[in-house]
């Protein structure tokens, strides 16, 4: 087979890239009380219909009631019409018009990155590259220091990378085990962005935080706890996709020499190539719905109520959309992946992570020849099975 899980550890519950594909396009686990949709049309289907596949899964999967979690602000949780009126609040500020418009900055800010790092005498992608690249673009626009991005990092790894099990049957001891690991960042990641909330009111500036500060919706100032869970996430995904599309793009070129010759002799095909990487190695594997009533999809009915995962990672290799699905295929045509969702709640700056994503592949594929992997310093996975991506590539230089 010619796929990435041959060539490198590609951790054992990433079963979308190693083990055998699911069966069926839909099937149920009693187990975990949860409906898993693996195929792309059956994937397609159910992001396409808010109406009877909700995003506000949290009410299904309540927190420990001494410990509440509020996910106030958090576009993923909204349905229509509330997800439409808070998402055009900032939708502005991610145009192809607006990012195309960032072209220099992160052009400029790839080449410092990329100097610092031949200055230290090596190139580990992710955090010389990978990382600080779109921490620094989103940091820059919401208007939070960039130079706070080691404390970014460290609340991303804590909210972001823990592999908990996603499952309704969890005991309220586990589930508060597990909030305990989460709830201490959480609070400090709010509160720092509050406090420069608070700044913005008493001093207003050309940036995001200031924009979400001073928006109205239906004539009412947006409420502080929705502020700053607004701000949250554009802070934590406004950054971690780019930083896992770049990895898993340069892991692909490195895994397969042929196709880097390609696309480096073709700059045309660079667009393709990541576009195959979202494909490929889908970032965010897994997205949830909660069924708000009886439904089938794929010939399984669904009861209300049920908690619905979508393995995008799973349908983006689904052999009835994807010839030679597990091929690594720069120039494949069509390529209508899921990585950054479907319907109301397409991925928000997905042109941004396009743009820093072809800006800084062109740069590195001009500086570092060939791109290769470092057999002495292994690649390292991240541990979660809902997202895919490398948390360690070191690229001899």
């Amino acid at each position: 087979m010619d796929g990435i899980a041959e060539r490198y550890d590609v951790p054992a519950h990433h079963f979308w890239l190693r083990g055998p594909r699911p069966d069926r396009p839909v099937a149920h686990d009693p187990a975990a009380g949860t409906w898993n949709v693996y195929g792309h049309a059956e994937a397609a289907e159910v992001l396409g219909d808010p109406e009877t596949f909700s995003s506000h899964t949290l009410r299904l999967m309540p927190s420990p009631e001494e410990e509440e979690f509020s996910a106030a602000g958090f576009l993923t949780q909204l349905d229509p019409p509330e997800h439409g009126r808070l998402r055009r609040l900032v939708s502005s500020a991610f145009t192809r018009k607006v990012v195309a418009a960032l072209e220099p900055r992160i052009a400029a800010l790839t080449g410092e990155l990329l100097d610092a790092a031949r200055e230290r005498g090596r190139l580990e992608l992710v955090a010389d590259l990978a990382y600080p690249l779109p921490v620094t673009v989103i940091a820059e626009l919401l208007g939070v220091p960039a130079a706070d991005r080691g404390l970014f990092r460290r609340w991303a790894d804590a909210l972001l990378w823990q592999d908990t099990e996603i499952s309704l049957h969890k005991s309220a001891e586990r589930r508060r085990a597990e909030l305990r690991d989460t709830l201490g960042p959480w609070r400090e990641l709010t509160a720092y962005l509050a406090a420069h909330a608070a700044e913005r009111r008493r001093r207003p500036r050309d940036d995001l935080l200031t924009r979400l500060v001073e928006a109205e919706v239906d004539g009412e100032r947006l409420p502080d706890p929705q502020v700053v869970g607004f701000a949250a996430l554009l802070l934590l995904a406004g950054h971690v996709t780019t930083t896992m599309l770049l990895g898993n793009t340069v892991l692909c070129l490195a895994a397969f020499p042929d196709r880097q010759a390609k696309v480096r002799a073709d700059r045309s095909l660079v667009p393709g190539a990541i576009e195959e990487s979202l494909r490929l190695l889908t970032p965010f594997a897994v997205l949830g719905r909660a069924t708000t009533r009886p439904a089938v999809v794929g010939g399984t009915p669904i009861p209300a109520d049920a908690l619905v995962l979508v393995w995008l990672a799973a349908a983006n290799r689904d052999p009835r959309r994807f010839p030679d699905p597990d091929t690594f295929d720069p120039s494949r045509t069509p390529n209508p992946h899921l990585a950054f969702g479907h319907g109301v709640h397409f991925c928000l700056g997905a042109p941004l992570a396009r743009l820093e994503g072809r800006i800084a592949l062109n740069i590195l594929l001009d500086r570092v020849d060939p791109l290769r992997t470092d057999p002495a310093d292994p690649v390292a996975f991240l541990p979660v099975r809902t997202m895919t991506g490398v948390r360690r590539l070191a690229l001899p230089t």
